[in-house]
């Protein structure tokens, strides 16, 4: 059986891709995302290139494969990555408040002998809220680590009025629908026999 390695400290995906039944070791990255940050404007192929420059960062060993993920918050032509402080978080979304924006989550699947990068785009709209219920939502789930300054796996989903998506775990930061079918094409049994 091939090693299995994801390329990421996020306990968000960590906790997903534990839900395909698999073994896998986690190591986190340390890629130095600024550089493509700075070079490429578009968000789809950014989070593409970062998955895959996470992955290829890490695979060492023949008989390896590795995944990698990014994911933004797109809003019009501003990209948006985690708020990192309360206060970016409230500023985040007080921008979005009323808006429909997108979340864009890659993934990158690297091997011996290929790559695999797919993309999924998540639509959101956001009710109209107040700086209080801002304020308040924020206490409630610290959300300064995720993209977007929202947790709709937990109270983030009351700030919503639509979401609109072909797989609702591209929300949390890694879609399992696809990886589970790209992981069986390279020979990974899910769930396990």
């Amino acid at each position: 059986m091939k090693k299995l390695i994801l390329a990421s400290k996020s306990p968000y995906r960590k906790a997903l891709l534990e839900r395909l039944g698999l073994q896998f070791e986690v190591a986190a990255s340390g890629y130095d995302e600024s550089i493509l940050k700075s070079q490429i404007q578009d968000p789809e192929e950014l989070t593409r290139q970062l998955s895959l420059a996470k992955a290829r960062s890490i695979k060492s060993e023949a008989g390896e494969v590795v995944i990698g993920s990014d994911q933004v918050c797109v809003l019009g032509q501003e990209i948006m990555g985690k708020p990192g402080s309360i206060q970016n978080a409230e500023k985040q979304l007080m921008k979005l408040s009323g808006k429909t924006h997108f979340l864009i989550t890659s993934y990158a699947i690297v091997g011996d002998d290929f790559e695999i990068v797919k993309t999924n785009k998540t639509s959101l709209r956001m009710r109209e809220l107040n700086v209080n219920q801002v304020k308040n939502y924020l206490t409630m789930d610290n959300p300064v680590d995720c993209a977007g300054a929202y947790k709709l796996e937990l109270n983030g989903i009351s700030l919503m009025e639509f979401i609109e998506t072909s797989d609702h775990t591209a929300i949390t930061g890694l879609p399992l629908i696809d990886l589970a079918r790209d992981l069986v094409g390279i020979g990974f049994q899910i769930p396990p026999e």
